[in-house]
């Protein structure tokens, strides 16, 4: 693992707010707008804030755009986590302007939780946004043509699944060809037989439960994939990345598979804010891939 970067040339007030933003991210419940509030953030435009992609509440998406751009740009669309019953996309500027600053332009959408919805809702919402980003991203600089998916955790299943099971952007009226690559990151991508309350609230009365599952739609002609996770997740096994990885594989799909050691849930993405990349180098491999697989 490469060194930490020092921090000392920082300012003593900064220092003290990246050490609690560190405090923060590493603790169970994770409250991602202290974080963002506290770490330094990426040079990028927020092009554009609570934009309704659908007549929901949460419905709504911001946009950050690289600040030149002279030609058009891949379309990151950015889902973040949080077993799908918690978050908020405000809390997750630090994401979406790192991705700008390394020439995306992003879009960052809110989707419906539970309690309120259950699966797939926030699939289809997911599907909606890029149906969004497809439609409106070339006012901000994007191309249409060239969509890559993105996620943490319970974003990272969302961004795979809407990848494998083609039918949710084909009902939003999306071209799923448009999208030429996913990453996901630490996500939940096989979790049968359904344990505890979350998943089973959330999945349980889905009566082919094998449709929840990204595994079930791997298939040769899906996206290229880079997937990683830290080898210290405790909250989702590193073995559920190996085992999506290892389906894709034997379908004859291309996956691009990152075990980090060291890092659990949250410092695969703690390791995107700029005062942390020297944990991995996740942000650097995962944005080259996604640059050479959109073209």
């Amino acid at each position: 693992m490469p060194p930490r970067a020092p921090l000392l040339p920082l300012h003593r007030t900064a220092r003290a707010g990246l050490v609690a933003a560190a405090a923060v991210l590493a603790s169970a419940c994770t409250p991602l707008g202290v974080f963002n509030t506290f770490v330094p953030h990426d040079p990028a435009l927020r092009s554009a804030t609570g934009l309704a992609y659908g007549t929901a509440p949460r419905q709504t998406l911001d946009v950050y755009a690289p600040r030149r751009i002279e030609a058009p740009r891949p379309i990151a669309v950015f889902f973040y986590g949080g077993s799908w019953e918690t978050g908020r996309r405000q809390d997750y500027e630090w994401t979406a302007r790192a991705l700008a600053a390394k020439g995306f332009v992003v879009v960052l959408p809110d989707y419906r939780l539970y309690p309120a919805v259950r699966f797939p809702a926030f699939l289809e919402d997911g599907a909606l946004a890029v149906r969004w980003a497809a439609d409106h991203g070339p006012a901000y600089g994007g191309d249409p043509g060239r969509i890559v998916l993105l996620g943490h955790s319970a974003g990272a299943y969302n961004a795979v699944m809407l990848a494998l099971d083609e039918h949710y952007l084909k009902a939003a009226g999306v071209d799923p060809r448009a999208v030429k690559a996913v990453a996901g990151l630490a996500g939940p991508y096989d979790f049968l037989p359904l344990k505890g309350a979350g998943a089973t609230n959330v999945f349980g009365q889905q009566l082919d439960l094998a449709t929840t599952q990204p595994a079930t739609f791997a298939r040769p002609d899906a996206p290229p994939m880079f997937l990683a996770t830290g080898e210290a997740d405790a909250e989702v096994p590193p073995r559920d990345t190996a085992y999506l990885a290892a389906a894709l594989r034997r379908a004859g799909a291309s996956v691009e598979e990152r075990h980090y050691p060291g890092l659990d849930h949250n410092d695969v993405m703690k390791a995107i804010a700029r005062p942390f990349r020297s944990l991995a180098p996740l942000l650097d491999e995962m944005s080259a891939f996604l640059h050479e697989k959109a073209g």
